[in-house]
């Protein structure tokens, strides 16, 4: 991957599956996916120096993010990405001043610190780029000088749905339809979706897991018959799941801002000194946002990718082998559930330099058989950049709980996930001294049957809110206002159809 040289003016933007569709930050954020089905990548990436991280370290959370973006979206003005940053991060949109501040939790004999991505309106860490999504889609349009309507489609496994309807509530020139898995949710982020407020938005449970949602919403936006239909109601179609760049973006800021904090503490403390970064993922996405941000010039010694029993990353970190020939889990981590993890085409994309040809042809290989295998060198790279753990819905209660009894700090069922990992790569490689940052993706107030159970010992009575309450009385912690004042909401959307009936619900929409 080219690295972007200082007074570069303009960064474009190009296709993992066509090297010949190039297109500006705008037009990629406003069309999410490239007609082909390929992902948009930036054709170049900035680079920051010591004395960049250094410069960043002594400024806001706010300030961190107009400079990152500016370097990626050069056919913005400054002020134009202050605006967004403003509207995204600023007022009282994130609890306790800083979107992403960082918490040190002892881990054994070693320093664990969790970045907090939780303090938004919906709890957890979507929040970070879906609250400045929005702006940058509505600016990106008149950029393209496009009258259109967005629809917006949004494939979830839980907290995307949530945080997408929210982002983008009653935003003129938008419209947002979410598609969720009808039992691969929890009850909270259920209730979260149906009882959103707004008269853009829309909600739709499919009997099918994520992967048939992620599926069935790229299958819509490359049918031609249905971009037709779209066109004579002058409207197009965009995402918000992290296929979209614009969703993509902001999270590198949050793991470039991380390190600065540690810089601001005295943690890091000489040029070039690493750290590790663990992040529970199932859709690729949060650690492909670390790996950017280590291609930038951020120091990391080994992005840690953890995974719950559906293990597919991991095994394919480890062999090359990328399988989704397998059981499909429903676990205590449901954000995680996933078998097709669209943003590793992205990384297949860098780590072959851009060879649009071969990614097609694994791509092509997933959708037809299921399965494909990278080549040695790609397997030695990735060996190299990654390591790679899972755990069971054991293992993770149990994590929940250690961490309580030990730290008396209370995580969710990702974080804890991503926790037990980290633990297991400090057991196996004894790098037991260069600090750790483990993303901490969602509040446990999201999860709380399962928090509480593992909590308490045992499994507790009474329904979602009276274990909420119980929660915070066991643990003495706040309950989120976000999810305390779901309760006695109306529910708004009840609808369910067939994973083949998704464009049929798209189309009803548009009615």
């Amino acid at each position: 991957m080219k690295k972007q040289k200082k007074g570069v003016v303009s960064l474009k933007y190009t296709s993992t599956r066509d090297s010949g569709r190039i297109v500006s930050a705008a037009q990629a954020i406003s069309q999410g996916i490239s007609e082909e089905g390929g992902l948009f990548v930036p054709s170049q990436l900035p680079k920051y120096s010591y004395e960049d991280l250094t410069a960043l370290s002594k400024c806001s959370y706010q300030e961190r993010a107009v400079r990152i973006l500016k370097d990626f979206l050069t056919d913005f003005s400054e002020e134009e990405i202050r605006e967004c940053v403003e509207n995204a991060y600023g007022g009282d949109k994130f609890s306790g001043g800083h979107p992403a501040p960082l918490t040190l939790q002892q881990n054994g004999d070693v320093n664990m610190y969790m970045l907090e991505l939780w303090h938004g309106p919906t709890c957890a860490f979507k929040d970070m780029a879906l609250q400045i999504l929005p702006h940058l889609l509505t600016k990106s349009l008149q950029k393209i000088h496009s009258d259109k309507t967005a629809l917006i489609l949004v494939a979830t496994s839980g907290d995307t749905g949530k945080a997408a309807l929210e982002g983008f509530k009653d935003v003129a020139g938008t419209r947002v339809l979410v598609f969720y898995p009808e039992n691969g949710v929890s009850p909270m982020q259920k209730l979260q979706m149906n009882t959103q407020e707004g008269s853009n938005v829309a909600v739709c449970a499919i009997e099918g897991n994520f992967d048939d949602a992620q599926t069935g919403v790229k299958r819509i936006f490359t049918n031609e018959a249905v971009r037709a239909q779209l066109e004579a109601r002058n409207m197009m179609f965009s995402s918000a799941n992290s296929i979209n760049w614009g969703r993509l973006l902001p999270q590198i800021v949050y793991h470039i801002s991380a390190y600065c904090d540690l810089m601001a503490t005295g943690e890091m403390d000489y040029e070039g000194e690493e750290i590790n970064i663990v992040v529970p993922t199932g859709n690729f996405g949060n650690i492909l946002a670390a790996y950017y941000a280590k291609e930038m010039g951020l120091p990391v010694h080994k992005l840690i990718c953890a995974s719950n029993a559906n293990n597919v990353l991991t095994d394919f970190l480890r062999t090359g082998v990328y399988d989704r020939n397998r059981p499909f889990h429903t676990t205590i981590s449901p954000s995680m559930d996933i078998l097709v993890s669209s943003n590793l085409e992205r990384l297949l994309y860098h780590l072959t330099g851009g060879n649009t040809q071969k990614v097609a042809g694994w791509m092509q290989q997933l959708s037809e058989t299921g399965r494909y295998e990278v080549d040695e060198d790609m397997k030695s790279v990735l060996k190299d950049l990654f390591w790679a753990g899972f755990c069971d819905d054991e293992a993770t209660k149990n994590t929940i709980h250690e961490i309580f009894s030990v730290e008396n700090y209370l995580v969710d069922t990702h974080t804890a996930v991503a926790a037990n990992v980290y633990k297991q790569y400090v057991e196996q490689t004894e790098d037991r001294t260069t600090p750790t940052v483990v993303v901490s993706t969602a509040s446990p107030y999201k999860f709380p049957k399962d928090v509480l159970s593992a909590v308490a010992g045992g499994e507790q009575p009474g329904n979602e809110f009276q274990q909420i309450a119980q929660l915070a009385s066991l643990t003495g912690t706040p309950i989120p206002a976000p999810i305390e004042g779901l309760q006695g909401k109306a529910i708004r959307f009840q609808n369910t159809c067939r994973p083949d009936g998704m464009t049929e619900a798209v189309l009803a929409m548009i009615r």
